[in-house]
């Protein structure tokens, strides 16, 4: 990933922390029959290896985790992303020597990638994954909430992924590269969007 250094996001607790709130990664893997790419929900066990492991499922019928990886995964975490018109910068009145970007934030993680079907090993995964998700809803549902047969043909319809992550790259691009009265402009100009995710983008811009 090109990665300015004004963008780059080393420290590991950041990274951690952009990918727990993206939630959904794009897996992608290289195989004999080429490129595959799902998206999937995954959570991340930190205390597994130096940079931590990443797990979750694939529907049996899904053919990516059939195509033998020839190399590394990539799981691509994206965080809210939003257009930066160049009308917002005060700078455009100075001199107009402006343009149009993007503001975004992702997370590269790649690392060798294994697939499983042990049920006891897939109801972790699941229970892990609905817990998280579950987690601050008002009425919480628990696996226990369905009959075992039920659950057990479910598991029986998804296979397990697990991917120790061996190198990671993040870039939280938010306008850092732009002067404060530039980036004061642009967060006000997103704020007042009618777009979610170009509001979500306006509180993350350091305006200070």
């Amino acid at each position: 990933m090109y990665c300015p250094p004004a963008f780059r996001v080393e420290e590991l607790a950041s990274l951690h922390g952009l990918m727990r709130a993206a939630r959904l990664a794009n897996v992608v893997t290289f195989g004999a029959n080429g490129l595959h790419a799902s998206p999937l929900p995954l959570f991340l066990d930190e205390t597994e290896g130096p940079f931590g492991t990443l797990y979750g499922h694939f529907a049996r019928a899904n053919a990516q985790w059939k195509d033998t990886p020839l190399n590394d995964a990539l799981a691509i975490f994206m965080g809210p992303d939003a257009y930066v018109s160049p009308s917002w910068y005060a700078s455009k009145k100075e001199h107009g020597k402006v343009v149009p970007t993007w503001n975004y934030s992702a997370v590269h993680a790649r690392g060798p990638i294994e697939f499983f079907d042990d049920e006891a090993r897939l109801r972790d995964v699941v229970e892990r994954l609905t817990n998280l998700h579950e987690a601050e809803r008002p009425e919480v549902w628990s696996m226990s909430d369905a009959p075992a047969p039920f659950l057990r043909g479910q598991l029986r319809g998804i296979i397990g992924l697990r991917l120790p992550i061996t190198g990671l790259e993040g870039k939280n691009k938010m306008s850092q590269n732009r002067s404060a009265a530039d980036r004061a402009g642009v967060a006000e100009g997103m704020a007042g969007s009618s777009h979610a995710s170009e509001r979500a983008v306006a509180g993350k811009i350091p305006v200070e």
